[in-house]
């Protein structure tokens, strides 16, 4: 009885939001900033802000703290944000509410991250985009899509450009779809950080430092990233020189690398196309910076690889930028594979082995070229410590469940 109560009152909920929601229109003219910003303060439940065609310049960022709204354009290329000449905010538009969409308009050279989204609740960001129209720079803003600490976040039909760190960044998250999606001129391309339960697909990652990332870091609130399926996307053509500025953790990252695994666990990456890649068209390596977070788990485990394409890779690595790239071309002596493991796992488990069920699983064509290291003979001085024998890694692919959000 209290269940189809509780289900009475949404129903009734539902009626009251929709006989009470209005529409309100904004149209390019003096103070756009003020007005759109004052239409975002005093909106209510189930509204819909519908910014009209055309080109908006602003001086200062916009916020959103109302739940249960929508936010729209006229189409991402029709209804232009631009914050060009911004002078205050850390962002274009920052939300911090629960149950919004934001669709079809485009946030253009904000000072700081285009569009960042705090603590959400149900977060929906169709057909957005965020450039920075000046080219690659380290001064652009870090993130072009930015969703923190948020659950059931869906990105679709968007497209990132320009971002001095990732273009789309999920972070610190759980129930995640980024689909259909383009990510170009970026350092990375796509980002997943620290996140839980996560379907990447039907995406496109060209011309960016690298294409797709994968990554759990150290000292932040939610680490232990695990359950990411990345599946049906192009990680092509990744060639842009990295612009990150002086500091950044993607700073390391090598120009002309497809998709990097670090530090994850229960990660399916299946059914895509990595090719044009001038260092490595993917990556699987442990974090190997200092920490002190007794809690930080840094070696990838349980990643599943199979059912991809690969193209030409490894024809100009980036031998100026981190490690990853400089290691590889010299244990490789210059022949970089497809794919790499940097071998490196705990201890006991170098000793002793792996257990079964944390191993690398390839399942690849014989033609997929691959490398990893055995660290303790390439420690010793081993003459032969590396292993390229990708039928060695074979095994029983167990597929992760495909991620559902909340819809509203």
């Amino acid at each position: 009885m209290r269940k189809l109560n509780i289900f009475y009152i949404s129903i009734i909920s539902f009626f009251v939001l929709s006989i009470n929601a209005k529409e309100i229109f904004i149209e390019p003219g003096p103070n756009e900033h003020e007005r759109i910003q004052e239409a975002m303060i005093l909106m209510q439940e189930g509204d819909i802000l519908t910014i009209k065609s055309g080109y908006y310049s602003f001086e200062d960022g916009l916020s959103l703290d109302i739940s249960r709204v929508t936010i729209r354009g006229e189409g991402m290329d029709k209804t232009v944000l631009d914050f060009k000449n911004q002078k205050s905010g850390a962002q274009g538009l920052l939300v911090t509410s629960n149950k919004v969409t934001l669709e079809n308009f485009s946030i253009l050279n904000a000072k700081g991250d285009a569009l960042k989204v705090i603590g959400s609740k149900g977060i929906s960001m169709l057909n957005l985009k965020t450039e920075w129209t000046g080219g690659p720079k380290s001064t652009n803003g870090a993130y072009g899509f930015y969703p923190v600490e948020s659950e059931d976040v869906l990105i679709d039909g968007c497209v990132a450009i320009g971002a001095s760190d990732a273009g789309i960044y999920v972070g610190q998250s759980k129930n995640i779809i980024v689909r259909n999606s383009v990510a170009q001129y970026n350092v990375a391309g796509i980002e997943i950080e620290n996140s839980y339960y996560a379907d990447v697909y039907d995406n496109l990652a060209s011309h960016n430092t690298a294409g797709i990332l994968v990554f759990d870091l150290p000292d932040l609130p939610q680490q232990g990233g695990h359950h990411i399926r990345v599946f049906d996307n192009q990680a092509i053509d990744n060639d842009t020189d990295n612009f990150a500025p002086e500091g950044n953790i993607v700073g390391e990252v090598p120009r002309g690398t497809g998709i990097i695994v670090m530090a994850n666990s229960d990660v399916e990456i299946f059914n895509n196309i990595m090719s044009g890649n001038g260092t490595v068209n993917l990556s699987i390596v442990s974090y190997s910076d200092e920490t002190d977070d007794e809690n930080y788990y840094p070696h990838p485990k349980r990643i599943q690889v199979h059912n991809n394409t690969y193209g030409p890779s490894g024809f100009d690595p980036d031998l100026e930028t981190g490690d990853l790239a400089k290691a590889l071309y010299e244990i490789s002596a210059g022949d970089m594979p497809d794919i790499f493991w940097d071998g490196v796992v705990p201890l006991s488990q170098m000793i002793l082995g792996q257990p079964k069920e944390e191993r690398l699983i390839l399942n690849e064509e014989n033609t997929t070229s691959f490398l990893t290291i055995s660290p303790i003979k390439y420690m010793l001085g081993f003459s032969s410590p590396i292993r390229t024998d990708i039928n060695e890694f074979e095994g029983k692919v167990i597929p992760l469940e495909s991620i559902s959000i909340k819809t509203f």
